[in-house]
């Protein structure tokens, strides 16, 4: 039997959730037996496979355009796609922006903080101008496994993909997300 494909990616968020992935350790290379890891961002590979994987993991929320690009593209080729800590799954940190305009948003970032220099002003950039209020994975595409955690605890990770390699839908409740 062919070892499951797992693919990738992060949005609007930190990284820290692929920085827990990366604090499995050495149970990686345990993990590596059971799957095939594809695209992510830790690897040359930028993008799942055109023909598909089974896995997909998204991790971030969803603010601008790309962000919706990479999504969908991930959900079109993912049989089961996991939307991987708190801002994939509620929008997290970056979601406290919604409650400002994307102006105010915009201003505070790039002239008036603390760190800005004197000359401060907001890049001229097109995904700026495609910036949307911050969403979950769910509000753009349908979600199979929601792992929660800022960042979810790497044993919650390792289980997760585990059970999955052997082709069993994890049991994410409470009691299992808890072991930090």
């Amino acid at each position: 039997m062919a070892k499951p494909k797992v693919a990738s990616d992060w949005l609007c968020g930190c990284a820290g959730c692929h920085m827990s992935f990366l604090d499995i350790d050495e149970r990686i290379v345990k993990l590596v037996e059971l799957v095939d890891l594809r695209s992510t961002p830790i690897t040359d590979l930028k993008h799942p496979d055109e023909s598909g994987v089974d896995v997909g993991i998204l991790e971030g929320g969803i603010n601008n355009t790309y962000n919706e690009e990479v999504a969908k593209m991930m959900r079109k080729r993912a049989k089961i796609l996991i939307a991987l800590g708190d801002c994939a799954v509620f929008g997290g940190v970056p979601a406290m922006r919604n409650f400002f305009t994307l102006e105010e948003t915009l201003k505070r970032a790039y002239v008036e903080t603390e760190s800005t220099d004197s000359n401060g002003l907001v890049p001229n950039n097109p995904e700026l101008a495609g910036m949307t209020r911050v969403r979950a994975i769910h509000e753009v595409v349908p979600v199979d496994i929601y792992i929660p955690g800022c960042p979810p605890d790497a044993d919650i990770i390792f289980y997760a993909l585990s059970e999955l390699a052997q082709g069993r839908i994890p049991e994410l409740k409470e009691a299992n997300l808890m072991w930090n």
